[in-house]
């Protein structure tokens, strides 16, 4: 009867130290989630501030109005303000909300055609 109760305290003992283990393992898996957590917000917070700087026009290559265009666009000061944008459709002409605009560029200037004559873009925007 000792023998028994000897190796039943044995095998409890086994069994208490897996227990133990696979607790501790838990707990260390958890430690991981909650940092891989932290990071994901991190990295959402990262991820929203590229957002933010990026530019959100890309100029078709061979294109200098389209170039000029993105790069009047890209550096808006306050791009939130710019809620329709410029969607080109051939070099000079680009859709703006639901009309068709001619835009130019003389001596560095974008220029888009309204009714006889020509606006500057900050006057056209206005």
């Amino acid at each position: 009867m000792h023998q028994t109760i000897k190796k039943t305290a044995k095998y409890v003992n086994h069994l208490e130290e897996r227990v133990f283990d696979a607790n501790q393992q838990s707990l260390d898996l958890l430690k991981q989630v909650r940092n891989l957590e932290l990071e994901n917000l991190t990295l959402k917070n990262y991820i929203i501030d590229l957002k933010a700087r990026v530019a959100v026009y890309v100029p078709v290559k061979d294109d200098p109005i389209d170039q000029k265009v993105a790069e009047y666009i890209n550096s808006y000061p306050d791009r939130n303000k710019l809620k329709i944008m410029f969607m080109r459709e051939s070099e000079g002409v680009y859709q703006f909300g639901s009309r068709r605009v001619s835009v130019k560029v003389d001596r560095g200037k974008i220029s888009i055609k309204v009714g006889g004559g020509y606006l500057s873009i900050d006057e056209f925007l206005d």
